[in-house]
């Protein structure tokens, strides 16, 4: 037995906020949010995906950001993408290099790290 692939990936959000998730992860980034099921519909939260990307934003009631704990996800012109966010008032901050990629990190709307990665040459 092995593991083939991550399905998807999860990412904790406070209550009531999905209009600010819906625009970090959707106008921002680029997702397109996809219908949550409806016995999961009630619980709150957003689902959203690109290309083989699928990530799902659950309320917590306790919320507290995974501030080490992230996601990474490939992007096409990361410099242009990091101007929208840069112009949106989400700051990037670079990270260590990593052979093949240029990488950068944001926090969210609710304080999660997220990194975005683009590969070189």
């Amino acid at each position: 037995m092995k593991i083939k692939y991550i399905e998807h990936v999860q990412l904790a959000m406070p209550a009531g906020e999905e209009d600010a998730a819906r625009h970090f992860f959707g106008e921002l980034l680029g997702f397109t949010e996809v219908p949550k099921p409806a016995n999961l519909a009630k619980r709150g939260g957003c689902w959203f995906e690109s290309g083989n990307a699928r990530l799902h934003l659950g309320v917590q009631a306790d919320f507290c950001p995974a501030t080490k704990a992230h996601p990474a996800f490939v992007v096409d012109n990361l410099g242009a993408l990091r101007a929208l966010l840069d112009a949106a008032g989400f700051a990037c901050k670079d990270d260590e290099p990593l052979d093949g990629f240029r990488r950068t990190c944001i926090n969210d709307p609710f304080g999660n790290r997220i990194e975005l990665m683009e590969v070189l040459g």
